[in-house]
């Protein structure tokens, strides 16, 4: 396949096939208003959602639902940092005051949920949604079985043709991963939508290979670039609230081209942002081994 899609949470319903219905027309439509080509046939998903999806249960085992006093700390910390994030970008959330932040305690939790629920951003899910896409980024770090498998789905689905591989959410992280460990394969542009890839301590610090720790110039922290030759271009819309470090230059260096978009209502739906033209013409790069051109109608 030409194009490798890496979804991110919230999809442990579905399959390959039928998130391969969903982005592929999106993406292939992106790509055609960027005045590039690309077949549906071209491009497919690879699929971990199956990782966080729970088994049947008999119906005397209890109820494994997840709470907000479940939280464990780093859960607590997204969730605040989220929080945090949702009140810059949308003035109808109520901003966590410090002394919230700093307690971290389930209080503070339900208290984020109540905020967020209000918000334009996590209006459409509910709060056992939110607390069950906590939990699998949690998960994602914090075993090792769940990392190697779903970068062992996107090794799988990788091919002697794939040009160019497309990360969301929190299958940016997995698509970055799965390529900085597999320096050989064909792939020649990194696309990231909606990535949270540049959250310091919670996500950026926790990277497998870990950033190049800072220098005697006093400067942070690097990550390391996703193997030699290859192009980045991170994409995110101005209030994604997962994608809350939108230029990523800072922490994987000045190589990564970064743009903001315009997704309405829907920030962080990965639909809109396969359609951008921004995308589009990153993928179409891609393909052709061409830099991505800048029509002049958006801006970094």
């Amino acid at each position: 396949m030409r194009v490798v899609c890496v979804h991110g949470v919230g999809q442990q319903r579905e399959t390959d096939r039928t998130l391969h219905q969903a982005w592929a027309p999106a993406l292939c439509g992106g790509v055609g208003l960027a005045g590039g080509r690309l077949l549906e046939a071209e491009v497919r998903c690879a699929f971990y959602g199956n990782l966080f999806r729970p088994p049947g249960r008999h119906l005397a085992d209890g109820d494994p639902i997840i709470r907000a006093n479940d939280l464990d700390q780093f859960e607590q910390d997204l969730l605040a940092a989220w929080w945090s994030e949702a009140a810059r970008t949308d003035p109808t959330v109520v901003a966590p005051d410090a002394r919230t932040l700093a307690v971290r305690t389930p209080g503070s939790a339900q208290r984020a949920l109540r905020a967020l629920s209000g918000s334009r951003f996590f209006a459409r899910l509910g709060e056992r949604a939110l607390l069950g896409d906590l939990r699998q980024v949690r998960d994602y770090f914090g075993k090792p079985e769940i990392r190697h498998e779903a970068r062992k789905q996107v090794a799988a689905t990788v091919e002697e043709d794939t040009r160019v591989l497309v990360g969301h959410s929190l299958g940016s992280v997995v698509a970055y991963e799965a390529l900085c460990a597999n320096q050989e394969w064909p792939v020649r542009m990194l696309v990231t939508l909606g990535s949270p890839l540049g959250i310091p301590n919670l996500v950026f610090d926790r990277l497998e290979p870990a950033p190049i720790p800072a220098g005697p110039d006093n400067r942070g922290p690097r990550g390391q670039w996703p193997g030699p030759g290859r192009t980045w271009v991170n994409i995110a819309d101005q209030g994604d609230v997962v994608a809350l470090v939108k230029d990523l230059r800072p922490e994987f260096g000045p190589g990564v081209d970064g743009w903001v978009v315009d997704n309405g209502a829907n920030a962080h739906d990965i639909r809109p942002y396969l359609t951008a033209k921004e995308t589009g013409r990153a993928i179409a790069a891609g393909l052709t081994g061409t830099p991505p051109v800048d029509t002049g109608e958006s801006g970094h």
